[in-house]
């Protein structure tokens, strides 16, 4: 798929919340081959979309001297559409969830909001209004898949299948696969990706070549916390984290 067809239970939006919006600006367009724009938040303050081709492949901002603060590190973030974000929010907490964020309007675009399930990992959701999402998916230089990690993955599946509509198909594997429909949309592993990181979402963003995308990363100032390695009949990728330390992942199709 090119163009992004939203569907709610779909992820629709990926955005990098950062300690230097202007040196991840560039790490990323010089990665991804990106473009970007620039929507005034306020006297000081900008939040960058970046395109491919004028579609929308992701968005990033700068984390605010109270978030740093509160030692919130770079991080990637995702959203998931959905049809009411109030009703979402109130569902999330009744499946023994949390919302760090209640429910509120980004101008005229979305209603969103944050929520943490019960092991920990923190996700939102999006209520299109006049915001339609990604543009562009499953395509080199664009969001293609995520991974939870959690200490509970069982548990968290049940969360998110009762959230959001979501299936799930368990293989050989502890490796949980989550359906939206008929689409395959994203995984589940136990455990996190580091000792004593937090349960998080992964992102993983497209490109031509794994090993070049990760060699092109390192140069550019990226560290590679583990790979390139490739899953047989799967693809090839390789965790990430920018200079400023938020963690992605590359992703070269096998198929």
């Amino acid at each position: 798929m090119a163009d992004n067809t939203q569907t709610p239970g779909d992820f629709n939006w990926l955005e990098l919340q950062t300690s230097d919006s202007a040196s991840a600006r560039a790490f990323y367009t010089a990665l991804f081959d990106w473009e970007y724009a620039e929507v005034p938040l306020g006297p000081d303050d900008t939040y960058t979309i970046f395109n491919i081709g004028g579609k929308t492949t992701a968005a990033a901002y700068q984390l605010g001297s109270d978030m740093l603060a509160q030692g919130i590190p770079p991080h990637w973030g995702l959203y998931v559409s959905v049809i009411d974000a109030d009703a979402s929010a109130a569902k999330a907490q009744q499946l023994g969830g949390t919302v760090p964020m209640e429910p509120f309007d980004v101008m005229d675009q979305v209603r969103m909001a944050v929520l943490q399930d019960p092991t920990g990992a923190q996700i939102s959701i999006a209520q299109p209004i006049n915001n339609t999402g990604l543009g562009l998916v499953d395509k080199p230089g664009s969001f293609v898949w995520t991974d939870l990690f959690s200490p509970d993955s069982t548990r968290a599946a049940e969360f998110y299948c009762g959230l959001f509509g979501w299936t799930t198909y368990v293989g050989d594997s502890p490796y949980i696969h989550f359906k939206n429909g008929e689409k395959y949309i994203a995984g589940s592993m136990p455990g996190t990706l580091q000792p004593g990181m937090p349960p998080h979402w992964l992102p993983y963003i497209g490109v031509e070549s794994c090993d070049a995308g990760a060699e092109k990363a390192k140069s550019l100032g990226a560290t590679v916390h583990y790979g390139p390695v490739t899953m047989e009949g799967i693809g090839r990728y390789a965790v990430l984290a920018d200079p400023q330390g938020a963690v992605f992942a590359v992703f070269e199709s096998g198929r």
